[in-house]
């Protein structure tokens, strides 16, 4: 008979070796769940951080706490914790079963429970207690799902469900396991500056890339050399003492006032020279343009 256990609740364990199951409903959006236990003393607190089983530490050195490889079941995913309690040392009081989250707060994991089997039975054999673990503010990042603990010459089990806004290594630290903060601020500052750099980089529009260093088609290099073409020297422009040249290059006058070259120039560039002009340099021919700037 299973049973259905409330926050607080405990139960008796008739057996010698129990299966912890971690059961959660994956989707969109919700986070990867991780399980781990921490084998505590009398005092509360671990004996070494051998004590910690978790996914880079799958197993204790005695053998009698390990953590199994996580599976797809009609339910779910599931990530399972076994413990031989029959030959656990007796400076161990109690065996913490804790749940932490990977991308994201538990608010977002549906259907999370922990079911708790006879590790000595078959596979098809009811599970001994099931419990419903729900977040408490949402904001957690690691729970204790459950404990458990010595009584007399027995074990029994108690459904927790504690959060933890900290995560696995806030959980672990709270019951004496040592944390390399620099590895872990370093770790942090990592993750941040990766963030970071993904938020500067500039979004993709119109074909462009975003790749940095990469200017995108259509838009200027600013660091790109210009090349400019050879401008051809310029005539020196004789004094205008009576009268505004035509709309083009400045003309020359002739002492009477009017244009040494005749009337004034149509609409453009000026037009060819009917007659000397003393002031003009000899051989000179104006440019059939005005200086362009290319890119090489």
């Amino acid at each position: 008979m299973t049973h259905a256990m409330l926050k607080g609740s405990n139960v008796p364990l008739d057996t010698a070796a129990v299966r912890a199951v971690l059961c959660w409903t994956p989707g969109p959006g919700v986070p990867d769940v991780d399980a781990s236990a921490l084998l505590l003393g009398a005092e509360g607190r671990v004996r070494s951080d051998e004590d910690f089983v978790f996914y880079n530490q799958p197993r204790h050195p005695s053998g009698c706490v390990r953590r199994l490889p996580k599976k797809r079941v009609a339910q779910g995913l599931t990530d399972t914790v076994e413990a031989d309690l029959g030959n656990l040392e007796a400076s161990v009081d109690r065996v913490v079963v804790a749940a932490s989250s990977d991308g994201g707060t538990f608010r977002s994991v549906s259907d999370l429970r922990i079911l708790l089997y006879d590790a000595t039975a078959g596979p098809d054999r009811e599970p001994l207690a099931l419990f419903d673990v729900t977040a408490e503010t949402g904001e957690e990042t690691a729970v204790i799902c459950g404990e458990l603990y010595r009584r007399g010459d027995g074990w029994k089990f108690r459904a927790v469900g504690q959060g933890y806004p900290t995560g696995l290594v806030g959980l672990a630290t709270d019951f004496g396991i040592s944390v390399d903060e620099d590895a872990q601020e370093a770790a942090q500052e990592a993750a941040q500056e990766a963030a970071q750099g993904v938020q500067d980089l500039p979004e993709a529009q119109d074909g462009a890339t975003g790749a940095p260093g990469v200017p995108a088609p259509g838009t200027a290099d600013l660091d790109a050399t210009v090349v400019h073409a050879p401008v051809p020297p310029q005539p020196t422009a004789p004094p205008m003492p009576d009268r505004a040249p035509a709309y083009g290059y400045p003309q020359g006058t002739s002492p009477g006032g009017q244009p040494a070259n005749g009337p004034a120039p149509a609409y453009g560039y000026p037009q060819p020279v009917h007659r000397p002009d003393p002031h003009a340099a000899p051989e000179f021919r104006m440019p059939p343009m005005g200086p362009q700037f290319v890119r090489p």
